[in-house]
């Protein structure tokens, strides 16, 4: 395929929110470079769940069958610890609505690597190796990129008529265009280690609210190979204003007798590995002059739970849309791009509303514990927050004085 230059769009990172940009290009008819700084199969620390939002996306690309075929599992329940040791098992098949709650455990070495072949094989110009230094402007509009082959040491420039900083939340496309701000109070910090051997891991994901972590949380995923991937989150705020050591307290918390017999045979895989979440809870600028920002480098991250590949999806598919009307108009101007800002968050924008509410919820430990405690005592709870999950009611239920005024009336039964 002939390439024009300058590319409609260059895409810095090649991540799921990168490649699914470079998959909606093609579908409307951009030429489009996509840009990586390491060579595929990468790992990225993640905790490695891809949800039924992010199931959505793939379905409308059509890849959605492809991933029961990637080494995984599939997870159908999520198991929520409270800090009193009580545990709820929310069956995701009980919602009418499933398909948009359940979802993969598939390692992100695998799962990004799926992608970016798929960018690659639908004719996007991608390289590997490539590590963006700086923008090149023309006229006041970001026009391209200017970076280094990290092999050979030779310098590039490419230019675009768009470009999308798709490269999570160290984003240099983001850093050069002074709107990369640290504010712990909006952001998380999470670590994540491979496990192998760890004792009565099935087809469900657990969050196990500890009160050491609050608000945040201990996570124990399924992997293939019987592996699991084991993390903790925890707001930045939080963590510093109590003196909390993250890898510290994941081998605190590994050897706390609630987890100690799953843990007992269990081998660690790598060492301790971190990472940062800019989360939802706040409205960043992610648009401008010729250029837009999205996923992690836009701050798109969930706030109670820190999933980000999904509203990295979302956002690619919303500014590959947007790309593609600019370029129609001739008009890749700050005003004509803010579109992307306003489609964007007029639909994820309720959903990290209420989860910014959420976390305030689980600040409060005693009033999530009953919450909790009420799941796994009832049924019809239970089945409530599944439904909540798919979406099959609204979320802001969980917000209403009523609903837990109701779970209070509810004497405890073993569901």
């Amino acid at each position: 395929m002939a390439h024009r230059v300058p590319y409609d769009l260059i895409i810095v990172g090649g991540g799921p929110g990168g490649a699914t940009a470079a998959l909606y290009a093609r579908r409307l008819g951009l030429d489009a470079l996509l840009l990586d700084q390491a060579h595929f199969p990468r790992d990225k620390i993640c905790g490695d769940a891809v949800g039924g939002k992010a199931i959505a996306v793939l379905r409308d690309l059509g890849l959605e069958d492809e991933m029961p075929k990637l080494p995984g599992v599939r997870f159908r329940k999520i198991v929520l610890g409270s800090s009193k040791r009580t545990r709820a098992v929310i069956d995701l098949e009980h919602s009418t609505r499933a398909h948009m709650a359940l979802g993969f455990v598939v390692r992100r070495t695998v799962f990004d690597d799926f992608l970016f072949a798929k960018a690659r094989a639908a004719g996007t110009d991608c390289v590997e190796g490539f590590r963006v230094d700086d923008l090149v402007f023309a006229d006041g509009s970001v026009a391209g990129v200017i970076g280094t082959d990290t092999g050979t040491g030779e310098q590039r420039t490419y230019r675009g008529r768009v470009v999308i900083g798709a490269d999570g939340y160290k984003s240099i496309v983001a850093r050069k265009l002074g709107l990369y701000h640290i504010d712990p109070d909006h952001w998380i910090v999470a670590i994540r280690q491979y496990f192998s051997n760890v004792t009565d891991m099935s087809d469900r994901l657990e969050l196990h609210f500890e009160s050491m972590l609050s608000p945040g949380y201990l996570w124990i995923f399924p992997l293939d190979n019987g592996a699991a991937n084991v993390g903790l989150g925890m707001v930045d705020a939080a963590m510093r204003r109590k003196h909390v050591k993250l890898p510290a307290a994941l081998e605190t918390l590994t050897a706390d007798p609630a987890f100690a017999d799953r843990f007992a045979g269990a081998e660690p895989l790598e060492k301790p590995v971190g990472w940062h979440l800019p989360v939802g809870s706040q409205h960043r600028k992610c648009h401008g002059a010729g250029f837009l920002l999205i996923g992690d480098a836009a701050g798109l991250i969930d706030p109670s739970i820190g999933e980000g590949i999904a509203n990295a999806m979302y956002s690619a598919r919303v500014a590959a849309e947007t790309v593609a009307t600019a370029l129609r108009e001739n008009d890749v101007s700050e005003r004509s791009l803010a579109r992307y800002d306003k489609a964007l968050w007029d639909v994820i924008g309720p959903d990290l509303a209420f989860s910014t509410k959420l976390q305030k919820i689980l600040k409060n430990r005693p009033l999530f514990d009953f919450l909790i405690r009420k799941a796994a005592y009832h049924q019809d709870v239970a089945d409530t927050l599944a439904a909540i999950i798919a979406e099959e009611i609204p979320r802001t239920v969980m917000l209403s004085p009523m609903f837990f005024l109701k779970l209070a009336l509810k004497r405890d039964r073993r569901a």
